[in-house]
């Protein structure tokens, strides 16, 4: 056991509009945070937060939140050797999985670790899904939303891609029994596999990966998954036989534009769809514009993007400035209790551009409405806010990817964050 309290300090901020910084956490030197934030509520009113580590030596840190103003490090835990990482994790009920993806194909452990939280500062692993392979590095991201099912990106013993950069599909695991996950259902983009009889067509000045990324599948629709999928865009499965993936969907507006699809996130309520085109280019954002869209999903068969968030007010500053700049990721409206369930407004990560809420009731023209921009971490070039979780008292969690540790912050403005 691990504990420490809050940065007695706060760090100093660039820029704070309808949000507050009220707490920081380092994380202890552990503190690059990777795309896995869950909220556990216990019988007793307190709050969890399991957060995954991108990289060596932590995998996976748990705070207690129940105090946003005085965050708690109850514990971390490592990885298993300094070629493996905890990138993603998921909550449904006392059932929590961590992926495990290692560097180089062939190694180990590669796939995804079960844990009973039912003890919640005390996670017990129970199971691991092994997706080792000689072409695998394992599993990137993992979502469920049910605790039935596990929504994954991996790669797998049997999969060989026809390029090395596409190695990881979509799988559906029965969790069922997290004593023993086992696969239910696949599907990956045609000609992604060795031995396919398409052919995946590249575009050289954009290309990144045709593999997918984001697997989201929510309780409102049980029956669909809506796919991340890198340089493949949007894909929207029918999964209503889990055995048997079928797409109903695919929207690639790449190119023009260049690639990189990371999160899909469905408003049901409204018949839309958000989504995040990830920036990837470290030093000078090269690769801009890496934009978050908005489309319309009324017709599923026929997704349309209506219009794009704009972009920060001093986003040519900071671009000149340099360091990782453009869109990541959003909140992704996890069903489970404690976590904000939002259609109306989004909250989305910028890296070098800091944290942004935007206004959705008019879906054709997103208004910002807050912002968040810490001063630069000592040691980067610039900050790195790259995920985010917001809970359902108007607290914001946003992280920095390298050494900024983990920001909380309070929603302030007039306008409801709904």
């Amino acid at each position: 056991m691990n504990s420490s309290h809050t940065s007695a300090a706060l760090p100093g901020v660039r820029l704070e509009h309808n949000l507050r910084l009220v707490a920081h956490h380092t994380l202890d030197g552990a503190p690059n945070v990777g795309e896995g934030m869950a909220m556990k509520v216990t019988p007793d009113g307190r709050r969890l937060l399991y957060v995954a580590n991108e990289n060596p030596p932590v995998a996976m840190s748990i705070l207690d939140v129940t105090d946003p103003a005085a965050p708690e490090l109850l514990s971390q835990l490592p990885c298993e050797h300094d070629s493996v990482r905890g990138n993603s994790l998921a909550l449904a009920g006392d059932i929590l999985l961590l992926a495990k993806q290692v560097t180089s194909p062939g190694m180990t452990p590669a796939g995804f670790d079960l844990f009973d939280v039912s003890d919640p500062e005390t996670p017990e692993k129970v199971g691991f899904f092994d997706a080792s392979g000689p072409h695998s590095v394992g599993t990137h991201f993992v979502s469920t939303f049910d605790g039935r099912y596990a929504h994954i990106s991996t790669g797998a013993a049997d999969f060989e891609p026809n390029d090395p950069r596409d190695h990881q599909f979509y799988m559906i695991v029965d969790i069922t029994d997290p004593t023993a996950p086992s696969e239910v259902g696949r599907w990956w983009l045609p000609g992604q596999r060795k031995g396919d009889a398409e052919a995946i067509v590249r575009h050289d000045h954009i290309d990144f990966a045709f593999r997918v990324h984001h697997t989201l599948s929510y309780p409102d629709r049980p029956d669909r998954a809506y796919l991340g999928y890198i340089d493949g865009g949007v894909v929207i499965l029918d999964i209503a036989d889990p055995s048997r993936p079928r797409q109903v969907s695919r929207l690639d507006y790449h190119p023009p534009f260049p690639g990189f699809t990371h999160t899909v996130v469905p408003l049901f309520e409204r018949g839309l769809l958000l989504v995040a085109d990830e920036a990837t280019t470290v030093s000078d954002g090269e690769d801009w514009p890496k934009r978050y869209w908005v489309a319309d999903v009324r017709d599923e068969t026929n997704p349309v993007l209506i219009s794009s968030f704009p972009i920060p007010e001093d986003f040519e500053q900071l671009h000149a400035e340099g360091g990782r700049i453009g869109a990541h990721n959003i909140h992704e409206n996890d069903p489970e209790p404690g976590s904000a369930k939002l259609q109306n407004t989004c909250v989305a990560t910028w890296f070098s551009a800091g944290l942004r809420i935007y206004d959705l009731r008019d879906p054709f023209t997103p208004k910002e409405i807050a912002a968040f921009l810490p001063e630069t971490p000592v040691g980067q070039r610039a900050c790195r806010i790259s995920d985010v979780f917001v809970d359902d008292r108007g607290y914001v969690f946003a992280a920095d990817r390298a050494n900024g540790g983990l920001y909380f912050l309070e929603y302030t403005g007039d306008q409801p964050l709904d």
